[in-house]
């Protein structure tokens, strides 16, 4: 994990790789408590039988919203800032679920800080891309341009 000492550091930070995380397991239970929690019942998800013989993956496939959500998880196995107050999720510029997550898959991120906006005093805005990548798959499943806000003590 990379540890960033404070808002100049984090400033020097902009153009470079945060690091990477571990992989996730993203298996038919995560998948279901997803559905579960934003009743999005679509069988492509939840028929494991129907997803076996009619999907190209022959099998069920993660919400990309499900590998959206994934996104805090990863950020906090990548990097932490020391000194922050507080922290919260300002929105994306950009996302895109640019392949398939089959359940059983393992997922991972990793980041890079695009940009650190000044926002006030002792308050800055943070961009980083993050790119989700499937074990065994060259192409990325999702890349999300993220937004935070962080406040220094």
């Amino acid at each position: 994990m990379r540890v960033i000492s404070g808002a100049e550091e984090l400033k020097s930070a902009v153009g470079s790789e945060l690091g990477v995380s571990d992989w996730i397991l993203v298996d038919q239970d995560r998948i279901n408590k997803f559905a579960e929690a934003t009743g999005d019942f679509q069988w492509i998800h939840l028929d494991v039988e129907r997803a076996a013989r009619e999907t190209p993956w022959k099998s069920t496939i993660a919400h990309g919203y499900l590998t959206l959500s994934l996104v805090p998880m990863i950020m906090a196995g990548i990097w932490k800032i020391d000194g922050v107050a507080s922290s919260i999720n300002y929105g994306s510029n950009k996302v895109r679920f640019t392949a398939p997550v089959p359940a059983g898959s393992r997922v991972r991120g990793r980041g890079v800080l695009k940009a650190v906006d000044e926002q006030g005093p002792g308050s800055l805005r943070l961009t980083v891309e993050i790119t989700v990548e499937r074990e065994g798959q060259e192409r990325p499943v999702c890349v999300a341009e993220t937004l935070s806000i962080v406040n220094f003590a």
